[in-house]
């Protein structure tokens, strides 16, 4: 029988636009204090996103039982249809009336710099969902999220005795050292990536071996540098995978993760699991937005046996 990953985390519309000339053009450094500026952005996209819909994206092409948990708004019509047109579970995605699904709007001038404003909306509610509603869990997640629902999620986790990967990516601010530290007692796994590694460090006070080992891996990713597992007192390297284009990095950690979980739902050592997550990150830097890209377990297996030179099953 196959295992169901549970994947608690963001839903979120990107409206991504690009500015065609440069901010420092049109901010003065001595009128920062009073601010009142307009771009104009002849190119603009709106991308299906969120955390927890790119991880359950990727998974679900990895032919994996995925279910995401999400609060999202009353606009979520077209991301659902987009869900349910490629056959993904919506049972635990639940609208909360009167309120938007979560909205970043990012803008990116020519020399890639970027002004970047979120909204929560729906997201600040997805403390209503809870871990016992989705009681076919193997495996889960806790990504990303509104704050009172990663704290509740990951504890619903940890008391199901259903084992977990912490990734508070951007979500890390909101958390004291404390809270962090809570976190990764709970955890089976934490993931992050290299400024967030070092983050957390801060925050906690805890160095890298010793988060290592209070949790069953500490998965480290280094962008093109690939990445490093910490597991049972060793550092497993994992070279990173050949990218055909570097067009959008937005996304590739989340392509990451869910290599991350197929590897655990299937058994696989860290070292394949590891692979296999660079990998996707691999295939998702080569395509705008972050679920505009597709594959299957056929093309993965070439793939995988181009990059590493062995099979992957």
């Amino acid at each position: 029988m196959s295992k169901t990953a549970l994947i608690c985390g963001s839903y979120a519309f990107d409206s991504i636009m690009v500015f065609h000339d440069q901010f420092k053009n049109h901010i003065l450094p001595d009128k920062v204090h009073m601010l009142n500026v307009s771009f104009l952005v002849p190119t603009m996209r709106k991308e299906f996103g969120g955390c927890g819909g790119n991880i359950a994206y990727n998974l679900h092409l990895l032919g994996a039982n995925s279910v995401p948990m999400a609060t999202v708004g009353e606009d979520f019509t077209p991301y659902m249809n987009w869900m349910e047109s490629h056959h993904m579970n919506t049972t635990h995605i639940k609208v909360i009336e009167g309120t938007y699904t979560g909205q970043a709007f990012i803008t990116t001038d020519m020399n890639d710099n970027q002004i970047t404003a979120f909204h929560p909306g729906a997201m600040s509610e997805s403390h209503q969902n809870q871990v016992s509603n989705a009681s076919v869990a193997d495996i889960g997640i806790v990504s990303p999220d509104g704050r009172d629902g990663m704290i509740e999620h990951a504890k619903q986790f940890a008391d199901s005795n259903i084992a977990f990967i912490f990734d508070p990516g951007q979500g890390m601010p909101m958390f004291s050292g404390e809270e962090l530290t809570a976190f990764i007692k709970q955890a089976n796994y934490v993931a992050v990536n290299d400024y967030e590694s070092q983050m957390l460090q801060e925050k906690t006070n805890l160095d890298l071996a010793t988060i290592a080992s209070m949790v069953d891996a500490l998965i480290i990713t280094k962008g093109a540098k690939g990445s490093e597992i910490h597991t049972n007192g060793e550092v497993i390297n994992i070279a990173p995978a050949k990218t055909q284009s570097t067009q959008d990095p937005t996304g590739c950690g989340d392509a990451y993760r869910a290599g991350l979980l197929y590897g655990l739902m299937n058994d696989m050592s860290w070292q394949t699991t590891g692979q296999l997550a660079g990998l996707l990150g691999a295939i998702k830097v080569a395509h705008l937005g972050t679920q505009n890209h597709q594959f299957d377990l056929t093309e993965i297996e070439h793939l995988y046996q181009q990059n590493y030179g062995e099979s992957l099953f």
